[in-house]
Order: C-alpha cells, then sequence, then structure tokens
C-alpha cells in the first residue's frame, strides 16, 4: 500500500512519519497541493490525501483517476469545492476529517469576542501611544448578552458551551436539531427570529449554494443595532460589501473574521508589506479597530493538525483496505 499526501506543511511532516512508521505504509509528503500540474505525482499511488485549497475541479479529479487514484481523503472538514459530477463519474471514494478539533475552532471565536467587547485593540493601541485614560472605551460585558448559533454541529455546540460558561444566554438556528439542545429549547424556527434576538451572530455553518452571502444587506437589517459578528465558518457566508456598510452606519459594532470570501491566494501568503496585501475590502477591515482579522487560523491547533493528518491517513487506509470509511461523504 502507498499514500501521496499534497499539500503537506512543515508543522504536519512529523505527524504524517510518525503515522507512516507506526503503520509501516509507505507515505510520499508532496508540499504542493493537488492541482493539474501536480496531479500525474499520483501515478503508482493506492490513494491520495489531501487539503482543501482550490477546487479539485473535475480536470483534476479525471486525471487523478486516469492515473488510478480513486481514493480520495481530505485533511478538513469541508467539501463544496469537491466537483461532485466528477466524483460520481469516476467512481471516487472521498472521506473528510469532520471533527478534529471543534474546540480550537470555538476557543478562537470566544477569544475574538471578548477582545472587541473589552475594546483591547483600542486600548492597544491607546498605551502603545502613551495614552493610559479609560473613556470613551468602554465595555460590554458578554453575560448580558443573547448569543445567536447558526449550525448547532460539533464546533456550533463547542462554542455555545464556551458562551454559556460566560453567563450570556444562548439562542439557535439549523435546518437539522439536535436533540439535546431540542430539550433545552435553544432553537428558533428562523434566521429572521434570530437576527432579532441575538447582540452576538456567531456563524458556524458550512457553504452551500442555498446560504451564499446569507449575511447581506436585507439580514443586517433584520438585525439588533449594534450587533457583533463572528464568522469562523466560511468567507462565503458573508457578502463583504454588505458588512462594510453596515460597519459604517453602526448597525453592526464590530466584527470577528477568520475566514473571507475572496482569502484563497491571500491568506496563509506573506506579502512583505500592509499595502502589497492586494485586496483593498479586506483592507479597509483590517484598518478597523472594531474588527478582527485572521488569517484562517482558528484551526491552527497542535492537536487539531496532528489530528487532521493522522485521521485522513486512516481514512485512505481504510478505503483501500475495504473500499469503505467510516468519514466517507456521500455525493
Amino acid at each position: 500500500m502507498k499514500i501521496i499526501a499534497y499539500g503537506i506543511r512543515d508543522d504536519e511532516q512529523p505527524y504524517l512519519e510518525q503515522w507512516s512508521k507506526e503503520q509501516g505504509i509507505e507515505v510520499k509528503a508532496v508540499g504542493d497541493l493537488l492541482d493539474d500540474k501536480t496531479v500525474d505525482l499520483a501515478k503508482g499511488y493506492d490513494g491520495a490525501v489531501v487539503y482543501q485549497q482550490k477546487p479539485y475541479t473535475a480536470s483534476v479529479l479525471d486525471k487523478l483517476a486516469a492515473n488510478g487514484v480513486t481514493n480520495l481523503s481530505l485533511r478538513n472538514v469541508g467539501v463544496d469545492n469537491v466537483d461532485a459530477d466528477a466524483v460520481k463519474r469516476n467512481g471516487f471514494k472521498v472521506t473528510n476529517v469532520p471533527a478534529y478539533s471543534p474546540e480550537a475552532i470555538a476557543e478562537l471565536t470566544v477569544t475574538q469576542l471578548m477582545r472587541l467587547l473589552r475594546r483591547t485593540p483600542t486600548f492597544d493601541r491607546k498605551q502603545a501611544n502613551g495614552d493610559l485614560t479609560w473613556a470613551p472605551d468602554i465595555a460590554d460585558e458578554l453575560n448580558s448578552m443573547t448569543v445567536g448559533i447558526v449550525a448547532t454541529g460539533r464546533i456550533g455546540r463547542a462554542a455555545m458551551k464556551i458562551y454559556q460558561g460566560f453567563g450570556a444566554k444562548v439562542i439557535a438556528y439549523d435546518v437539522f436539531h439536535n436533540p439535546e439542545l431540542e430539550k433545552q429549547g435553544i432553537y428558533v424556527d428562523t434566521l429572521d427570529e434570530l437576527y432579532a434576538q441575538a447582540d452576538v451572530i456567531s456563524l458556524h455553518a458550512p457553504a452551500t449554494k442555498d446560504n451564499e452571502k446569507m449575511l447581506n444587506d436585507d439580514a443586517f437589517g433584520k438585525m439588533k443595532d449594534g450587533v457583533w459578528i463572528l464568522n469562523p465558518a466560511r468567507g462565503a457566508l458573508i457578502d463583504t460589501d454588505a458588512l462594510i456598510r453596515a460597519l459604517d452606519s453602526g448597525k453592526v459594532a464590530g466584527a470577528a473574521l477568520d475566514v473571507y470570501e475572496d482569502e484563497v491566494g491571500i491568506f496563509n501568503t506573506d506579502f512583505g508589506s500592509f499595502d502589497a496585501i492586494p485586496d483593498e475590502r479586506l483592507k479597509n477591515l483590517m484598518k478597523r479597530e472594531n474588527v478582527l482579522v485572521t488569517p484562517h487560523i482558528a484551526f491552527y491547533t497542535k492537536t487539531a493538525v496532528k489530528n487532521m493528518v493522522q485521521f485522513a491517513l486512516n481514512n485512505n487506509k481504510q478505503l483501500i483496505e475495504t473500499g469503505k470509511a467510516e468519514n466517507e461523504v456521500k455525493f
């Protein structure tokens, strides 16, 4: 058995090598992502482990299948950029890692909210300039707020526990209700109800065609004045132009964004200077003290990275050996 792993970073390499040694299975680590230029490297391998940054187009998947590889294991949750028709046409078996560390993402989300509520970016700036005054930057308290959770999967539920630990009231919206949360009476029936009640809106939904730019001008108009927006999920969930307008008007008090709708090719890149960042809307957001932008790092912990690598390799091994895996995704 031989597995090729694409897009392996330096921080992932030790966990890959540990798994390979323990399992006695050859794993070839490739630093480049899977695309039309690198797909032929998979010739002679039984399976491929990949990471979602570029779309897995029909062209790439057709070529991968032509190279004899139809066992594909993603080291992440989302499969929205995998061409479903090509998967079906070529008979691919695809797995993901649905829970590498929900707590990692939840912890950063709440941490960023607390920074916003306590105005720490403003105080950091003031103190750097020798200003140790308090006013007018008075804080808000999470324990007096209602937090609206959009999507109650593993990450949403992990965030919910932390919000509740701070004493916040939590409400939630999801098409699919968790039975335990249902018993607690946490769910509202519509997103409009959540928008109307929540002081904080915390997004934890996958990106789909149905929810693209779900936070748009219309949605912001239905929210409380001074609402806080948190998005550690997918950049496509927020209309960036609408968010900027809502920030400018004061409808949105602030936002913490770990994702951005045009992040591919920008996040995880060193441009050398702020001015060199090639996205004016992103720079607009980054300049604001009431907006915290992180470059898709909510998942980036030692625990999560190890789990992403080794769970994906386990999935690929299962596919190769048995033709199925517990984390197989149906298209």
